[in-house]
């Protein structure tokens, strides 16, 4: 997909203004969260590679050209210039997996300003939606100790592109696979699934529907027991499998009802038949809570199916992110809006024992400290090959690791203070007092003139 058409109106009406006064100075945007959600105290960065993706075949096509000429009216100089233009900047940012926090960068772009205008909304829509699900899907592994978690979101997610950007974000966060068999094949994720109580329904008897299924997947039986009586439905799976000669079923689920007494009674019946490594699947309105819940009891629940809260991040669906300019033909540029000043500059974030500092990015390094923004995109070109999600998992399983408890737990939890370098500060303040003084010269002579 081109994309031309895939940002919001005013960005366009912005571009073909600055290409029309031949304003192609390289433009500087900082992409970030300004606050948590409630709940969180810290994000797992998800999304970079669906906007490298954008950024390379950026471009307006004949299609979109004909409907902003006969749609939006735009001239045909302002045409000529976007049919012209394709992103030719660079991109650093934060990669996939890593933990990060309020108030410091997840990504910048520095192209021309048109170029790096056009493509906000999308950089913001990936990044945004992508680590608000990641986070959300971390929780639940996280509360799941050691259980394995599955994406069942598909068919709750607010759209199918949602549901494949779903699937991919919780993988990175550590879900063992995902329902969605497209998602599946696209990003090497482990499909899974078992039956609905419609298949169930639809033979004449239970018995006859585990007889079906256990025959034509004998290798993957995993049985939904609770379409009439839970335990009921137990003792009928276990009669299946013996009847197809099977030693073990690969599982039974539980959809509905006490998950958590089911779950002991169910494993005590398996056990007794001999079916011990037989897996219990719980699933049915679980996010990390309902999972906490079941994990402190000692259920005895092996594979959690978590679909509509983590899929739509229920609690808390979005952040408060946003994309600024911060540096236009080298000119540090800020905004003064009440509860939406921004740091100016290009800039860089290191990470320390002692927690994130954000510099600017010609400062030297501080020693001791990693760099976390990376150069992934140069003059419109991923710099490197997309990496697996194997990598983005394991960055994210060793950043969570390595926080503090009270900033992982699940609930009332602390958030890691983000500090700006002094230089920064200088620079912050410096600018400020010029806009201020501006601001204030500009008043007088309103005042001057009405006077």
């Amino acid at each position: 997909m081109a994309g031309g058409l895939l940002t919001d109106l005013y960005e366009v009406t912005m571009a073909a203004s600055y290409l029309r006064r031949g304003m192609t100075g390289p433009a500087t945007f900082s992409l970030f969260v300004r606050d948590l959600p409630p709940g969180r105290g810290f994000l797992i960065a998800s999304g970079l590679a669906d906007c490298l993706s954008f950024l390379e075949n950026y471009r307006f096509t004949q299609e979109d050209l004909d409907y902003l000429a006969t749609e939006q009216r735009f001239d045909d100089t302002a045409l000529r210039a976007l049919e012209r233009l394709r992103f030719t900047g660079d991109v650093r940012a934060i990669p996939e997996g890593r933990v990060v926090f309020a108030g410091e960068p997840l990504l910048e772009v520095t192209a021309p300003i048109a170029e790096a205008q056009l493509v906000e909304t999308v950089l913001l829509n990936h990044i945004t939606f992508q680590t608000t699900i990641a986070t959300k899907a971390e929780r639940c592994v996280r509360a799941a100790g050691g259980a394995q978690v599955i994406d069942f979101s598909f068919r709750r997610t607010q759209g199918i592109d949602a549901a494949i950007a779903v699937a991919r974000a919780s993988r990175i966060a550590g879900f063992a696979g995902t329902s969605n068999v497209e998602a599946a094949r696209r990003y090497g994720i482990p499909a899974a699934g078992t039956m609905a109580h419609s298949y169930v329904e639809a033979f004449p008897d239970e018995a006859a529907a585990f007889a079906a299924f256990t025959t034509d997947f004998p290798d993957r039986t995993t049985l939904l027991v609770d379409t009439y009586d839970t335990l009921g439905g137990v003792e009928a799976a276990i009669r299946a499998a013996r009847r197809a000669g099977q030693a073990h079923l690969a599982g039974i689920r539980l959809d509905s009802g006490d998950l958590g007494a089911l779950a002991f009674q169910a494993r005590r019946l398996l056990d007794q038949a001999g079916m011990t490594r037989t897996r219990i699947v719980a699933s049915g309105g679980l996010d990390e809570y309902g999972i906490a819940e079941l994990a402190a009891s000692g259920a005895p629940i092996d594979v959690y199916g978590v679909g509509t809260r983590m899929g739509v991040s229920a609690d808390a669906p979005y952040l408060d992110s946003a994309y600024k300019l911060v540096s236009y033909a080298d000119r540090p540029v800020m905004k003064l809006s009440a509860g939406k000043v921004n740091a100016p500059g290009a800039k860089q974030v290191y990470r320390g024992p002692s927690g994130d500092l954000v510099t600017l990015r010609d400062e030297d390094a501080p020693a001791g400290m990693e760099p976390l923004l990376l150069p992934v995109m140069k003059a419109g070109r991923r710099i490197a090959r997309t990496e697996s999600l194997t990598a983005a998992h394991d960055r994210r399983a060793a950043d969570v690791a390595a926080l503090p408890d009270q900033v992982t737990r699940l609930r009332h939890p602390e958030t890691v203070t983000v500090t700006l370098s002094p230089e920064l500060q200088r620079c912050r303040d410096r600018l400020r007092s010029e806009l201020a003084s501006r601001t204030e010269e500009a008043a007088r002579s309103r005042r001057g003139v009405v006077s």
